[in-house]
């Protein structure tokens, strides 16, 4: 039977991954394909020398890079934040590729591995921006490189979550006829990841990693200047650039440098973002074609090409042809099965599981010794903080779904208005909202429900942009359908539109509540420019506080506080949510 197997064809139109951009269009004409390959010629230079100028710029590894407020730099320091955000980007794609797939594949691992992520996800980044800086730091005592991949793994840290959950809850709700038929045809675990997996995650994965680089652009000016007491750390970008200039109060100079940050922003909208979201539209499920699909003139452009159609055909076609020939081996096994481990392999497990508890022995040792040091009167504050904490997250999570429900539905639903709105929402995503932190709390006067306000600035964007993905899945088909049985507004969203986004809002509001619990030691603990601080009682107020007090049982016991909640909030909450979304709200389930 395996030498009747196919190698790909069976699969609806949207069931396939090509090598790289579709087949060019040659209707456009033979003048308007010379444009087309005069652009992409154009765009290939200038990747190529941005490549070759940040590799040989030596002012970037400089021990003490001094950050200049002069407008001419700006297009550099972009170039610069740029490239970390990318690399942050690619490192953020390949894990979330690999651990969703593993979790999702895996009954075992998946009870491991998303408790894990979830812990993850809501420990705030700024909690251990210190440790990282630190290390790396110090493996490359004589250059900033070891700032540079602190940066790069922090910009990951803001972005890897909410793509992995994505992609893992895809990969639960695809339609169980296609499994069937995938597993009917015997095809291996490399050609169903390609061509069924992938291609029903590619919607979710593109709203999301918009999501992404939203969020790396929030926790940029961090990423790129820390300081410690008298140390500082800092890496030449836009992020330093926005940080140094609000230090020195100038106004113009912060000014300049959003306005760079939001052309920077547009110019990805237009020349990346747009072009993926044209692209993943036909991968959608439906039995219908899309009347008004997404259009994208730079999408246009590479299909007219005659030099992407070379470069296809002839380098990146057989290099796939060439993967799938020797990633083509035996089925995957059933979700939760697998091979029987060999004798060797059971060793090496064992040795490592030793290792491991060793060392989590030996960290568990001194972290009751922080413990049982920690004063009475600190341990006492916890209880209360954390249940206001989890209080205000809940509040920011409900009044985000509030909101980005009916107007994420609106733009998925109207292409028109998608459009339009996709670039402003980018925008405000992308706002670095920590900078006007101290500005709100000081007019406040006083945290608790302002707090509630600051968490909602970084988080309502993970449930927006998924609920958008969500809307614009739904297939066209299923749309006419309602129109057709003459179903009114109210029953049209109960029975399509809230079961079709479910699994996209449960992904949302996940990765949202890792973003409100992410935010909660900038939004319960605010320094002003005056050096005033404004606080309120919660687990992210006490990471701050004992984190600068350096009182390291606090911190300790406030982090594993913050994890508790996190895991019995999953297993007793999202869990079911998950499962509920897998059993009932899949396409052709």
């Amino acid at each position: 039977m395996n030498a009747d197997r196919p190698r790909g064809g069976w699969l609806p139109r949207w069931g396939r991954i090509a090598a790289v951009a579709p087949r060019p269009d040659h209707a456009g004409g033979e003048a308007s394909r010379w444009y087309a390959d005069a652009a992409v010629g154009v765009g290939l230079f200038a990747v190529f020398y941005l490549v070759v100028a940040l590799a040989t710029s030596g002012r970037t590894h400089q021990l003490h890079p001094q950050v200049s407020l002069a407008y001419r730099v700006l297009p550099a320091y972009a170039a610069f934040s740029l490239a970390r955000m990318l690399a942050a980007y690619i490192l953020s794609l390949a894990f979330s590729l690999a651990y969703g797939y593993v979790a999702a594949n895996n009954r075992w691992a998946e009870r491991i591995l998303v408790p894990i992520l979830d812990i993850l996800q809501s420990i705030p980044i700024l909690s251990f921006l210190p440790s990282v800086v630190l290390a790396l730091a110090g493996l490359f005592p004589h250059s900033t490189l070891g700032v540079e991949l602190a940066s790069i793994i922090l910009v990951f840290t803001s972005q890897a979550w909410n793509m992995t959950f994505s992609f893992y809850n895809s990969l639960l709700t695809v339609p169980h006829e296609l499994r069937e038929v995938a597993r009917l045809y015997r095809l291996s675990w490399w050609q169903r990841f390609r061509q069924l997996d992938l291609p029903s995650a590619v919607s979710g994965l593109v709203w999301n990693s918009m999501m992404s680089w939203a969020g790396g652009w929030f926790f940029l000016m961090y990423a790129e200047m820390f300081t410690m007491g008298d140390r500082s750390f800092q890496v030449l970008g836009l992020g330093s650039y926005l940080q140094q200039a609000a230090n020195a109060g100038d106004g113009r100079a912060e000014v300049a440098g959003l306005l760079a940050l939001v052309l920077l922003i547009v110019g990805l909208d237009q020349l990346v973002w747009r072009p993926l979201i044209a692209w993943a539209d036909k991968f959608k499920l439906e039995t219908v074609g899309n009347q008004a699909p997404p259009r994208s003139a730079v999408l246009m452009l590479l299909r007219r090409s005659v030099l992407i159609d070379w470069l296809t055909r002839r380098v990146f076609a057989p290099i796939v042809e060439r993967v799938d020939r020797s990633l083509a081996g035996a089925p995957p096994q059933e979700r939760g099965g697998g091979a029987r481990p060999r004798p060797w392999g059971r060793a090496a497990a064992w040795v490592g599981g030793l290792l491991a508890a060793a060392l989590a022995g030996d960290g568990v040792a001194h972290a009751m010794r922080l413990l049982v040091s920690m004063p009475a009167h600190d341990a006492a504050r916890l209880p209360l903080a954390a249940l206001l904490s989890t209080l205000r997250v809940a509040a920011a999570l409900g009044i985000g779904a509030a909101w980005c429900v009916p107007v994420g539905v609106f733009i998925g639903y109207n292409r028109e208005w998608a459009e339009r709105l996709q670039p402003v929402v980018q925008i405000l995503a992308s706002f670095p909202a920590t900078a006007i932190y101290p500005l709100l709390a000081l007019a406040f006067g006083a945290l608790g429900w302002a707090s509630i306000l600051l968490m909602l600035l970084g988080t309502q964007w993970y449930v927006l942009f998924n609920v958008i993905a969500g809307a614009m899945a739904i297939p066209q088909d299923l749309r006419e359908a309602t129109a057709l049985f003459g179903l009114g507004r109210l029953e049209r969203w109960r029975t399509l539109i809230l079961p079709a986004i479910f699994p996209y809002l449960i992904t949302g509001l996940i990765t949202a509540a890792g973003g409100a619990w992410n935010a909660t030691i900038a939004a319960e603990y605010v320094v002003t420019s005056h050096g005033r601080t404004i606080s309120t009682l919660g687990l992210g107020a006490l990471i701050a506080e004992s984190s600068g007090r350096a009182e390291y049982g606090l911190l300790l016991a406030s982090t594993l506080a913050l994890s508790l909640i996190v895991v019995v909030v999953n297993r007793f909450f999202w869990r079911r949510l998950y499962r509920l979304a897998e059993t009932r709200y899949t396409m052709l389930a």
